[in-house]
């Protein structure tokens, strides 16, 4: 094979036209049209761009007895052969993600929903329409509320078993087949859209959910009653936009952990210290919520502990990378 059906080959398995092939080399399409065309062949300079660019060796491009594309540079550092992933193998994944993020949103939007049953049969008990005293209408919606929490389980246990046979794509450098990254590029792209339109109606449903509390500080406390369905309102606009925030942003996370992107990039695989500290982080944010909630039975406000924990988590993961690059300096 020679270096202008190599450069053709690698241009279309990214998933790019000859002009943005030349853009990015900060080229004429023209000049790229003449490589591909073998009228002309790219200077040195140009040639190790491509390389980088194409996360391959000078030898494979200028060599024309090299015809097998090798394996990722990182492959090499290591003395082991990457796993690629096939076609049939990407679009499976991607089919299951959606899946999988489907199952996680509902199971998010019953376990945030969970002390609505709580908070309306305490409503109704106050306003007579249910006849139990105060402390067996308390324990028959605290019941109702873990048979919700117990729901939400159903959802979240047998999805992320079932999802746990893709987790080597978020901990292992890979390659993909020919093909395979233009594809995942083109459905990205067309996925954008839906990803921005999912976190700007979430971000306006909790922003309506912020009116409903504000509204009741205003309430007298003694009209508990509306207080409480005040109080689901607003866990109810929160429910539906962690429900379609979850979902967006799992099926967002599936294209860039095949594209190697983002939280997913291949230094950020390597980053040992980041990944051990994720998920302690988050198993202690969780034995807090939970605590403080059926401690203090205040599910209306302990949902606060939420974005609190995505902001500071997000300054932890900045140090913690900060952190992995001065050791690797």
């Amino acid at each position: 094979m020679i270096l202008a059906d190599k450069i053709v080959a690698e241009r279309k398995k990214n998933g790019w036209s000859q002009e943005e092939l030349a853009d990015r080399l900060g080229v004429s399409r023209q000049s790229v049209s003449k490589w591909e065309s073998a009228q002309s062949v790219p200077d040195l300079q140009r040639i190790l761009e491509m390389s980088k660019l194409f996360h391959v060796s000078t030898d494979y491009l200028l060599k024309d007895e090299v015809e097998s594309r090798p394996s990722d540079p990182s492959s090499e550092e290591s003395g082991k052969e990457l796993r690629r992933v096939t076609m049939e193998e990407a679009n499976t994944f991607l089919r299951e993600n959606n899946d999988f993020a489907g199952k996680i949103s509902i199971g998010c939007l019953i376990c945030i929903l969970c002390p609505v049953p709580l908070l309306g049969v305490m409503a109704m008990q106050r306003l007579g329409t249910l006849p139990l005293a105060e402390n067996p209408a308390g324990a028959l919606g605290t019941i109702l509320l873990l048979a919700m929490v117990a729901v939400s389980l159903i959802f979240f246990i047998p999805a992320a078993m079932a999802h746990s046979k893709w987790e080597w794509l978020e901990n292992e450098i890979f390659d993909t087949e020919y093909g395979v990254d233009g594809l995942v590029k083109s459905k990205s792209e067309k996925f954008q859209i839906h990803f921005i339109r999912a976190i700007t109606t979430g971000t306006v449903l909790v922003f309506l959910g912020t009116i409903a509390l504000f509204v009741g500080a205003f309430i007298d406390e003694k009209n508990e009653p509306l207080l409480m369905g005040l109080c689901c309102v607003l866990l109810a606009c929160v429910a539906l936009a962690a429900f379609m925030i979850v979902r967006a942003g799992i099926i967002k996370d599936g294209y860039s952990k095949l594209l190697q992107e983002g939280d997913y990039s291949k230094e950020e695989k390597s980053n040992t210290i980041l990944k051990t500290v994720t998920p302690v982080y988050w198993m202690v944010i969780t034995a807090i919520y939970l605590g403080w909630s059926f401690l203090s039975n205040r599910w209306d406000i302990s949902w606060v502990i939420w974005p609190v924990a995505g902001v500071l988590y997000g300054g932890l993961s900045v140090l913690l990378r900060a952190v992995h690059k001065n050791k690797q300096g």
